[in-house]
């Protein structure tokens, strides 16, 4: 299992998921580079509509776990509970990291613990925003 961090230019500590778990994975590691990058760049085509920047910039993604089967565990927020596409954006997300090659099952979980604030946001997104 791996989770993601935000920007592989930056120290993983800096914008890494808020729940960062070191595992041990029976996926070979150059398996396992390939298919975070592309989870990354999958969860990076979905954008929330209100904001001009990608969910994965914005720190909507909590954790990313990719599980020895290749299957896919997701938590992620939003930026607040009562969003208007808050019953669709989950179904984007499934199917953004589903059509990555080699990724099986997708289980994405919507949570608000810890509640999302501007803070999570990168230095990209806050800039796409105008608070850079």
């Amino acid at each position: 299992m791996t989770d993601t961090p935000q920007d592989t230019d930056q120290p993983v500590e800096a914008t890494a998921p808020r729940e960062m778990e070191a595992k041990m994975s029976s996926i070979p590691q150059e398996e396992l580079a390939r298919l975070t990058d592309d989870i990354v760049s999958a969860l990076k085509t979905v954008y929330d509509p209100e904001i001009p920047a990608d969910i994965y910039e914005l720190g909507l993604i909590y954790k990313v776990d990719i599980e020895d089967d290749r299957s896919v565990k997701i938590d992620m927020t939003l930026t607040a509970p009562g969003c208007p596409v808050a019953g669709e954006m989950p179904g984007w997300v499934q199917n953004a990291v589903s059509s990555v090659e080699g990724v099986g099952d997708v289980e994405v979980t919507m949570v608000f613990d810890p509640p999302w604030t501007p803070d999570r946001m990168s230095e990209e997104a806050q800039f796409a925003v105008g608070w850079y």
